[in-house]
């Protein structure tokens, strides 16, 4: 039996993956929380109530992972075979409105949980990064993987340096790395300070929705992606480079050889994790009003001359995760349909 240790369940994206594990997978999945930051407890329960056969696969654990993983807790936890940590604090203006605590928290959690790697030498471990620690893209530019990191915000410096600490740590102790970089993230049960759940509260509550522009009116953009995709990106390529362990893999030969420093590979595995296409700040609030059934009432925002940290394009390259076979099973369009319409449905969550 596979077994998993999933940071973050209680958070947005880790619930969205825990889900999607306990759907397409038998594996058992330890979840260490604290819901100190923005995890929530009702993520959690959402999978689980009600389906026994789901709830004895899952651990839920009150670890904080700022802290040493002590050797009392490793051992409750017993054999991991995978890591997924995508646990971290991830708002930009929290983090340019208290940059300390902020950075302080991811850099700790990084180092902890890889150093439960080296104790318990998983098969793998993912490593959730995000596109903003390249900086702001250039208009007709994608980010690919090994492009220079410039990040513009303690939040973006802060998943760089957990970038940088875990390469360091795939290369001295020859933990199994895999970065991926992920474009914005939507879905069921985020938090309303993320700008797609903003945007349909606003737009529900008849109030005006902030839209992003340059200081001279340009438009910002993203590739936005619902989190069951990414979370089905994360399996993928868990299927990539471990198939021999999951009942009906895609990948009927030998798993791909995972890049390590021992075997000559210079540099970890990384992937881009990206959104059928580009979307303009305006075209989404433009969409996402017209799945509401109200008006959008908008007003630009120039949140760069304000806010020097935040930028106004990111963009990455997804060629290579592509390449290896791997496509969103939702397109952008029914992703927003779906989102908006269990939002609205749901509205304790706005």
């Amino acid at each position: 039996m596979t077994r998993v240790l999933l940071t973050g369940a209680g958070g947005f994206t880790g619930s969205h993956v825990l889900r999607h594990l306990l759907v397409n997978t038998d594996w058992e999945i330890i979840c260490p929380v604290t819901f100190r930051h923005r995890g929530n407890t009702d993520r959690i329960a959402s999978a689980l109530v009600g389906n026994d056969v789901w709830h004895r696969r899952v651990t839920v654990d009150m670890v904080d992972l700022t802290a040493p993983i002590s050797e009392t807790v490793a051992h409750r936890w017993g054999a991991v075979d995978h890591i997924l940590n995508i646990a971290s604090e991830s708002h930009v203006d929290r983090s340019i409105d208290d940059p300390v605590p902020f950075v302080r928290n991811n850099v700790d959690l990084i180092l902890n949980v890889l150093e439960y790697a080296r104790l318990v030498k998983p098969r793998l471990f993912l490593q959730m990064s995000t596109d903003e620690v390249f900086g702001p893209a250039p208009g007709g530019y994608d980010y690919r993987e090994w492009d220079t990191l410039v990040p513009s915000n303690p939040y973006s410096a802060s998943k760089a340096a957990q970038e940088s600490v875990a390469i360091s740590y795939w290369r001295a102790y020859g933990v199994p790395l895999i970065i991926t970089n992920t474009m914005n993230l939507f879905g069921e049960m985020q938090h309303p300070e993320k700008y797609f759940a903003k945007i349909i509260r606003a737009i529900n509550r008849d109030e005006s929705v902030p839209v992003h522009v340059g200081p001279n009116g340009e438009m910002g953009s993203r590739f936005y992606i619902h989190a069951r995709n990414f979370a089905d990106a994360w399996l993928h390529l868990i299927r990539l480079y471990d198939c021999p362990t999951i009942p009906g893999t895609r990948f009927p030969l030998p798993p791909t050889p995972l890049p390590m420093y021992a075997m000559g590979d210079e540099r970890p595995a990384r992937y881009n994790i990206v959104g059928d296409r580009e979307v303009g700040n305006l075209e989404l609030a433009e969409l996402i009003a017209s799945h509401v059934g109200k008006p959008l009432r908008w007003e630009p925002i120039d949140y760069h001359s304000s806010r020097p940290g935040h930028d106004l394009r990111y963009a990455l390259n997804g060629e290579k995760l592509a390449q290896t076979g791997w496509k969103s099973p939702r397109t952008f369009e029914e992703s927003v349909a779906d989102t908006v319409r269990w939002m609205i449905a749901h509205p304790e969550w706005l």
